[in-house]
């Protein structure tokens, strides 16, 4: 296979999924202000710096509001990590590459720019705000099904399972990180941790995660048990570590790269170092970033082992 035809099949299915988990993490934030009294203060601005683009959005927004943060997210052509960015970009990748993959995918993947260029505004009312995240992730979900059913699995099957697994992972941990980053400011000290562990549901049902936590789990839902599921279980396909040991299990299949089997390691061991209960009791923002970096790391091992050829 081309470099270039492989590199477009990873991406279609970065920007595939990245679209899907930006509207998962917008459905954080909206979740929790469905279930939150009116005392708590609730603020979506933290969720620009989780998807690391707080110079670009004061640069076009001097003075935000919520309905910036959010435009900003879903909308804004000026964000390349956007959602109307991310559909975009897989749009134009896949008409370049429409023989590669199935007729359906193209229709599905242009009913989801349609539907956006259309009805996008109406993200920005709160009553619509579900109904379109909803909407979008079923689009984004359809996709899926439809590259899983009906690709043959040769090498560029493997492309296309690679770029799922390192971003859902790399979202999977923004995800997190809004859960973690200071959205909801309750105004009684005593009230904090009730608070703290309704955002960590929010986090939960956001990654459609919430009914296999209860599944796996089996406790009260807490920052420190919600970490736990979302890092290491190993039967979710949304969790940090499934994600991992997916990649590993693609590697044999593909041309070896020692230096991407290296970059996978670190990252892997980073992941199942980490201590749940430590990083719920102190800054799990912080590892999140980290945890980026290294999965960043892994994404230029694979660009220049597999791409630059």
């Amino acid at each position: 296979m081309l470099a270039r035809v492989a590199e477009q099949l990873y991406w279609f299915t970065r920007y595939l999924r990245r679209a899907e988990n930006t509207a998962r993490l917008v459905g954080v934030g909206s979740l929790l202000q469905l279930d939150l009294p009116r005392s708590v203060r609730f603020t979506w601005r933290p969720m620009i710096a989780t998807v690391g683009a707080e110079e670009l959005f004061l640069d076009a927004h001097p003075d935000p509001g919520d309905a910036d943060v959010l435009d900003f997210l879903l909308l804004d052509a000026r964000n390349p990590s956007s959602l109307r960015a991310s559909v975009g970009q897989a749009r134009e990748i896949l008409r370049s590459i429409r023989d590669a993959l199935p007729q359906e995918v193209w229709e599905a993947v242009n009913d989801l720019h349609l539907y956006i260029d259309a009805d996008g505004e109406r993200v920005l009312a709160r009553r619509y705000r579900l109904e379109f995240i909803n909407r979008i992730t079923d689009g984004c979900l359809k996709v899926s099904g439809l590259l899983a059913a009906n690709v043959s699995r040769d090498i560029g099957f493997h492309f296309l399972r690679l770029g799922t697994a390192i971003e859902q992972a790399d979202m999977t941990t923004r995800t997190i990180d809004a859960g973690a980053s200071g959205l909801v400011t309750p105004r009684n000290e005593d009230d904090r941790e009730a608070f703290q562990n309704m955002q960590w549901m929010a986090v939960l049902r956001a990654l459609a995660a919430y009914q296999m936590y209860r599944r796996h789990v089996r406790q009260r839902v807490s920052a420190a048990h919600a970490l736990r599921f979302l890092l290491h279980n190993a039967e979710f396909p949304r969790s940090v570590q499934f994600c991992l040991t997916r990649i590993q299990r693609i590697l044999p299949t593909m041309p070896p790269r020692p230096q991407v089997e290296r970059a996978l390691i670190r990252v892997t061991g980073l992941v199942r170092q980490a201590d749940p209960a430590l990083l719920a009791a102190g800054d799990p923002a912080r590892f999140m970033d980290e945890a980026q970096i290294y999965l960043d790391r892994l994404h230029q091992a694979i660009a220049e082992g597999y791409f630059m050829g």
